[in-house]
């Protein structure tokens, strides 16, 4: 039996529960994504002239390498986004506010979720601090701040993008047919995890990352039961990601707005293991104190 507010926020999704709907949807989300990118390569082409610098400039894109670069790649998230709508309204005959939740609800538990984050994991953080090589600057302050508005819309697009897909449609979808958590809970999440899967960034430790994220999708979707809406996942997934694009670059990518990063170097699978450990440990607090908070309210 589903938590009662989540039985509501499914609620609208067992109207239109068949499985081939939510296989056609999850395959328009992609279309509609790779769509999105495309129309923006086809004006990054008007804009570059094409050759050998579109090249260059679509690898920097990719890499997040500096900070018009990185708001790029952020931008794509959009047709990840529409892609979710036209899914829930073309075969599910529902809008916007059924894959979000009440908005009150949203907006309320999206600040409580930025607000533990902040203050649970950024205090948990800490602990680790003395174990972090010493962090040189990577963007000049006056750079950083003047970015730092269309960054936050960025990541709030990223994030938002990524839970209306996975923590919205996805969980909704699947809820509505199955009540086990193994498939409204486990399955959204292992997804999660697989779309992070980058060898060729990560090298050895992508799985570590893929485990990673698939903890936190895990996490996410828990909360996402608890509430009956998308608010302190996407609350929570957005402070994560703030700190890790915009203030401490770890990973060797999506670097272009970080204001400190490991130095030169130091990136590696040594270094980053313990990171993605400890970051698992983080997660885990935070959840409770998540549950915690949500038990007394």
């Amino acid at each position: 039996m589903l938590p009662p507010l989540f039985a509501a926020y499914v609620a609208p999704a067992r109207v239109y529960p068949q499985l081939w709907r939510l296989a056609l949807g999850m395959a328009l989300i992609a279309g509609v994504y790779f769509l999105w990118i495309a129309v923006l390569g086809g004006l990054l082409w008007l804009a570059t002239g094409g050759g050998a610098g579109l090249n260059l400039r679509l690898q920097t894109i990719g890499q997040g390498a500096d900070p018009w670069s990185l708001l790029l790649l952020l931008s794509t998230f959009l047709g990840m986004a529409l892609g979710a709508w036209a899914a829930a309204q073309l075969l599910h005959r529902r809008g916007w506010r059924s894959l979000f939740g009440r908005p009150a609800v949203v907006l309320r538990d999206f600040v409580l979720g930025v607000a533990v984050m902040l203050v649970v994991g950024g205090g948990v953080s800490l602990l680790f601090l003395p174990f972090v090589p010493a962090l040189e600057v990577a963007t000049p302050l006056p750079v950083w701040l003047a970015f730092l508005p269309l960054a936050l819309l960025g990541i709030a697009l990223q994030t938002g993008a990524e839970e209306l897909v996975f923590r919205g449609y996805l969980q909704q979808q699947l809820a509505a047919r199955f009540a086990t958590p193994l498939g409204w809970m486990v399955l959204p999440s292992l997804l999660f995890g697989l779309a992070h899967f980058a060898p060729a960034e990560m090298g050895e430790n992508a799985w570590l990352v893929v485990a990673t994220t698939g903890l936190f999708g895990l996490i996410a979707a828990d909360l996402t039961a608890r509430t009956g809406a998308l608010g302190l996942a996407w609350g929570l997934h957005f402070t994560n990601n703030c700190l890790a694009i915009l203030v401490v670059s770890a990973m060797g990518g999506l670097d272009g707005l970080a204001l400190f990063q490991l130095p030169e170097g130091a990136a590696h699978a040594l270094v980053l293991r313990p990171l993605l450990l400890a970051d698992m440990a983080l997660m885990g607090v935070v959840w409770a104190a998540c549950r915690l908070w949500l038990r007394r309210r």
